[in-house]
């Protein structure tokens, strides 16, 4: 039979070492979800190191393909033929009266190429404008009275001297405007050179006169417009 004091002293004890032990448990408890706590924290506190991407750059659009000058397209820069014309129009003035031997070359020049400025005429009708350069006629391959007296003068003097070529002016009545023409000598002769004037009837080679007052009383007779030539003079 057991001894009722040593069933006693059992009881008492027992209470106070599970008091210590649910203690102790508690305080390990503590300590694990501190150090949780602090692992957490430090998880938190790590910086987050994001990875960006560079974009790479577009390549640059190449700059436009130029055509080379020495080989030029075929649609842009067409080879153009030179006309039948072109050669003669290259010539100038000087290298083309060079070859001429007589008046009649100029003749020939002046009725094929040579036309009549209407608009030019109607610009100075009634007045007296400043003569082209004979250089500026045979380039324009036209002119009025002035300029088609004054390109036949100095033509006439560049092939022949003796021609003594010379600037005639009509002066009419009433007065309206004068005429100019171009006069020289061959054989003992004169003649008139006049394309520079609209009506065909005293257009052209006119002569041989044996002075200039028979080529006014053939100007008078033919020009179709009837007006009285008070002279007809020479200018030097």
């Amino acid at each position: 039979m057991a001894d009722p004091a040593s069933k006693h002293s059992r009881n008492s004890v027992t209470p106070g070492f599970r008091g210590t032990f649910s203690l102790a448990k508690r305080e390990m408890r503590l300590a694990f979800s501190f150090f949780l706590i602090c692992v957490l924290f430090l998880f938190a506190c790590e910086p987050i190191r994001v990875k960006i991407q560079t974009e790479k750059p577009y390549p640059a659009k190449p700059p436009p393909m130029e055509s080379s000058p020495s080989r030029p397209s075929p649609i842009e820069t067409p080879q153009e033929r030179p006309s039948p014309m072109e050669p003669s129009l290259a010539k100038t003035y000087t290298e083309t009266v060079s070859k001429w031997k007589s008046y009649q070359d100029l003749i020939r020049w002046m009725e094929k190429d040579f036309s009549f400025d209407k608009e030019r005429f109607k610009q100075f009708e009634q007045s007296l404008p400043p003569p082209r350069a004979p250089e500026e006629t045979f380039r324009l391959k036209s002119g009025i009275y002035i300029d088609a007296a004054t390109f036949a003068k100095e033509t006439l003097n560049r092939i022949d001297p003796s021609y003594k070529a010379r600037i005639v002016v009509i002066i009419f009545r009433p007065y309206g405007y004068n005429h100019y023409t171009c006069s020289f000598k061959k054989d003992g002769k004169v003649f008139i050179i006049d394309y520079g004037t609209p009506h065909k009837e005293v257009t052209g080679l006119q002569g041989p006169f044996n002075s200039i007052e028979e080529y006014r009383k053939f100007y008078e007779k033919n020009h179709p417009i009837k007006r009285h030539i008070e002279a007809v003079r020479v200018l030097q």
